[in-house]
């Protein structure tokens, strides 16, 4: 698989890494609904196989299950020790209701709590979640101990998510940003005016989460299935996936369907190769919650389109997202 080098750091990573949010399980506020851990830890080693070399979690997901899968998933796995990135400022309550924490002791306690979920010495890239919500100086205090305890030898590259420019501008007041997280899908398109562009300028890593939004575009969802998504699924409360959105939605998997069909590729596989075509974007990360979901969508790094397939997807996903 093609890699690139992650932002200032010595990762080369494949375009695309597994993404554990799904398999962190029910019981927590922004759960998918049930997840089977032998499929979970199964998707992973198919990823693996395909040659994937990163694996993306963090420690909300499942409430630190996802970080466990991931261990067992590692610990049974015979081919090279993948990439393990996870993240912090996230923390919940016995309901399963999150909330953030950016002081200097929770961070520390986090990466601890992770390292022992996931049985490993050192992360390789870890991630502040969010960035604080008021202008204070918490951000300052949370980039202050990543800094810390990759000095301690901890984690060994430091990255954010959901930043914006002025919040990463703060945090390199500090201390290097090896990379930022953002939401970026045909249908999710804000951080290409501002945030993208200073990535690239700067030389920060930028890795796409929710590429394919959250499966809205894997091919996979039906009005059916949207209409049937249990209420611990939190896209159930997303209106992307609920009418009048959800039509139009629909209407452009059905281009991207027809895309993919020229390469014998899927509609999410397409969705994919459209994210991973801006120059910004280091690598997306990409969910599987079986062997057979990886085995289908892993390879989409490979994919390329032509300058006319992304003009007719722009041109799609214009009346798509028209509200």
């Amino acid at each position: 698989m093609e890699t690139r080098k992650l932002g200032n750091s010595d990762l080369q990573i494949t375009r695309v890494g597994f993404g554990a949010w799904a398999i962190g399980g029910p019981g927590w506020e922004f759960a998918w609904g049930p997840q089977d851990d032998s499929d979970s830890i199964a998707a992973i080693h198919a990823a693996l196989e395909i040659g994937v070399n990163w694996i993306d979690t963090a420690a909300v997901y499942g409430m630190g299950h996802s970080e466990e899968i991931v261990a067992s998933a590692l610990k049974s796995w015979r081919g090279a020790r993948p990439y393990v990135f996870t993240k912090c400022v996230l923390r919940w309550d016995a309901q399963g209701k999150i909330t953030p924490n950016h002081s200097a002791a929770s961070i520390r306690q986090e990466c601890e709590d992770s390292l022992r979920r996931l049985q490993i010495d050192t992360i390789d890239l870890y991630q502040m979640h969010w960035p604080p919500r008021d202008p204070g100086p918490a951000l300052e205090e949370a980039w202050t101990a990543m800094q810390e305890l990759q000095k301690a030898g901890k984690v060994r590259w430091i990255g954010v998510s959901n930043f914006d420019v002025a919040q990463m501008r703060r945090a390199q007041g500090i201390a290097p940003v090896t990379s930022n997280q953002p939401p970026y899908s045909i249908v999710r398109r804000a951080v290409e005016a501002e945030v993208l562009p200073y990535c690239q300028q700067q030389g920060i890593g930028a890795i796409s989460y929710a590429p394919m939004a959250s499966g809205l575009l894997s091919g996979g969802m039906t009005r059916e299935r949207a209409a049937a998504l249990p209420v611990d699924d939190f896209r159930s409360r997303n209106p992307e996936f609920r009418d009048p959105r959800l039509t139009k939605n629909l209407e452009l998997v059905e281009r991207l369907r027809r895309v993919g069909a020229r390469h014998e590729r899927g509609p999410g596989e397409v969705a994919i190769a459209w994210v991973l075509r801006h120059p910004a974007i280091t690598g997306a990360i990409v969910g599987a919650r079986n062997a057979q979901q990886a085995e289908s969508i892993m390879r989409a790094g490979d994919l390329k389109l032509s300058a006319e397939e992304i003009a007719e997807i722009e041109t799609a996903a214009a009346t798509a997202t028209a509200r």
